[in-house]
């Protein structure tokens, strides 16, 4: 999505009756199309500078905890190309400590310290429990999928309360997606992602997620914490909460395969 065409959207969302709900007065429906309400998603979800923050995964077997990871994420908007670069690194357990995720263009890496060598890796590769390396990524799901608008429907969230939802149909748009189907619903008077179902190439369903726990972060209302359901065994499920947000200037080189054994970030 060029530049301009991305300030469309912001300019329709804004001047649509539904700006009124970002402030909790009631709207109705605007003449969004399908792709306007997955950019307007993408707002809430992304802040529009670079940023920082924490990332703590837990994973559950019938609600118990079985394995804890954190990881500290910085993550910058390209302006021409509007994908993310990412730089995802390990803190947390200490064996893990200083190991790093790079997504760089269509480029996944994986660097261990140990060896001081980075591999390739898919974005569905698995970090824990049912959350993949793509999964704590920050991405643009209006850039990466061509979206189609199913339908109006309520939807129970993952409190049980009902929301106004608009339900969608994502299917992959490039290379860079992480799943080749999301069906994907977001809420009506504030583009408020609420669940998502991700299917593989196949067509099968992987897993469902939940967002919720809705704060001002960096000057906007975002989910900071995704709930990740296995699709075949609801007994397995993993926690993304988010934390300690801040803006932060992130260099160039951050975002260079050959920087990674030479990067230190406090």
């Amino acid at each position: 999505m060029s530049r301009t065409s991305r300030r469309a959207v912001i300019a329709a969302i804004a001047t649509s009756p539904f700006a009124a709900g970002w402030s909790g007065v009631a709207a109705q429906p605007a003449a969004l199309s399908a792709q306007q309400i997955v950019a307007g998603s993408d707002s809430v979800r992304n802040p529009g500078q670079p940023f920082r923050l924490t990332s703590t995964l837990v994973e559950y077997v019938n609600n118990r905890p079985q394995d804890r990871v954190v990881l500290v994420i910085f993550a910058r908007e390209d302006a021409r190309t509007h994908q993310f670069g990412n730089l995802v690194r390990y803190v947390d357990p200490p064996r893990d400590v200083g190991k790093m995720v790079l997504l760089n263009g269509t480029s996944l890496w994986f660097y261990d310290p140990a060896s001081r060598a980075s591999i390739r890796i898919s974005a569905q590769q698995r970090l824990i429990g049912q959350a993949a390396d793509g999964d704590v990524l920050t991405v643009n799901l209006a850039r990466d999928y061509t979206a189609k608008l199913i339908g109006e429907e309520s939807l129970q969230d993952a409190d049980r309360q009902e929301r106004a939802c608009w339900h969608l149909d994502l299917n992959a748009a490039t290379s860079d997606a992480v799943y080749s189907r999301i069906e994907y619903w977001v809420q009506r008077d504030n583009f408020h992602p609420i669940k998502g179902k991700f299917y593989s190439d196949s067509g099968r369903m992987l897993k469902i997620a939940y967002y919720r726990k809705y704060q001002e972060q960096l000057g906007g209302i975002r989910p900071t914490e995704t709930v990740i359901i296995d699709a075949v065994d609801a007994s397995l499920v993993t926690t993304v909460t988010t934390s300690d947000y801040r803006y932060q200037d992130i260099p160039d080189a951050w975002f260079q395969r050959e920087f990674l054994p030479r990067l230190k970030v406090d």
